[in-house]
């Protein structure tokens, strides 16, 4: 069998289901499918599959991709509607393909960050965001189960390769690209800065959205 990919997106009430119920909403939906994937080995086999950053529970993406092995002559143009059909409302299959790059090489990810404001958005607030996120260093706290203390130091802002700023009248619309492994810098952390060195700007609602993911030179990862 051969490593193949599919790229899914994940949205509406489909944000809220874990990385491990989607793993095992995925090998059913292969079973339902009827297509014949990978099994571990065992006295309890189940279908192989791997996804690759695995997503915050609540966020959604357009970009999540999951690899499994099918056999050398499957008819990779027919496997995305097969599994849409089987799987949970919110989840849908855009695309298949053979093999692909090491997803070690997996180095940004693009993510639409809103913070919304029942009250409408502060007076000045995308110039604050700009301010802290524009800073030389921006050193905060980050739960590590590695450190004995269970904190460690870290520095955002080598780990954010742009930010572009849309304000609106009841939200603020940063369209971030953040490091996505070795280490990762996730959009919650970069909200919870804000909310503590600029709590004027804490929001009442925030939306994470994946949009794309990119390689080490900022290029799509296929």
């Amino acid at each position: 069998m051969s490593e193949t990919r599919i790229q899914f997106a994940k949205t509406g009430r489909a944000r809220y289901i874990s990385h491990l119920d989607l793993m095992r909403t995925f090998q059913r939906a292969f079973l339902r499918a009827d297509l014949h994937v990978r099994h571990t080995e065992g006295f309890n086999p189940h279908a192989y599959v791997s996804i690759a950053l695995p997503l915050s529970v609540g966020f959604s993406s357009q970009c999540e991709i999951l690899e499994f092995g099918l056999p050398e002559d499957a008819d990779l143009s027919q496997v995305p509607g097969r599994l849409t059909r089987v799987l949970p409302e919110g989840i849908t299959v855009s695309r298949c393909y053979s093999g692909g790059r090491p997803f070690k090489e997996l180095c940004w990810v693009n993510y639409i960050i809103t913070l919304e404001y029942d009250a409408g958005a502060p007076v000045g607030a995308e110039n604050a965001v700009r301010a802290l996120l524009g800073q030389e260093r921006l050193v905060v706290s980050k739960k590590s189960k590695k450190a004995k203390s269970g904190q460690v130091q870290v520095d955002l802002i080598p780990l954010i390769r742009r930010v572009d700023y849309e304000s609106r009248r009841d939200a603020i619309v940063l369209d971030t690209v953040l490091r996505a492994q070795n280490p990762g810098l996730n959009p919650t952390l970069l909200v919870e800065t804000i909310r503590r060195e600029c709590p004027g700007l804490s929001p009442d609602y925030v939306s994470c959205h994946r949009k794309q993911v990119l390689d080490q030179d900022g290029n799509p990862f296929l």
